[in-house]
């Protein structure tokens, strides 16, 4: 079976307070994420992965630490960020954090690794 949906876990918290307290860490170099790196520009999703994620057989929806679902945060735990794969009923982390942080931003490096995790 195949991937029912996936799941983007950034490594912020989402709402106006944690988004501000994400920009405040950047400015400082005390806060980074990989994952924003790859879906954003500044404060705009980049049009590379929105082609990216509409080309896709399934949904990715990606979350903020304080808007996981408990089933969710239990297998990304100290984890992000990351994505997961909810396959076969059970979700799995395909990408992990090393893996996004080697992508360098790029949208199409993400594809590739994507789909090596994918076995496609």
């Amino acid at each position: 079976m195949g991937i029912k949906k996936a799941y983007g876990v950034y490594h912020a918290d989402g709402g106006i307070i944690g988004e501000l307290s994400y920009v405040w860490g950047k400015i400082k170099g005390t806060a980074h994420c990989a994952l924003c790196d790859i879906t954003h520009r500044g404060v705009s999703t980049k049009k590379e992965w929105k082609n990216m994620i509409s080309d896709l057989d399934f949904e990715i929806e990606l979350l903020h630490l304080n808007e996981q679902p408990p089933e969710l945060e239990e297998i990304t735990l100290g984890k992000t960020p990351c994505i997961v794969a909810e396959r076969d009923g059970a979700m799995e982390i395909i990408v992990d954090a090393i893996q996004l942080e080697g992508c360098g931003k790029s949208v199409d490096s993400f594809r590739n690794i994507l789909q090596s995790a994918l076995g496609s």
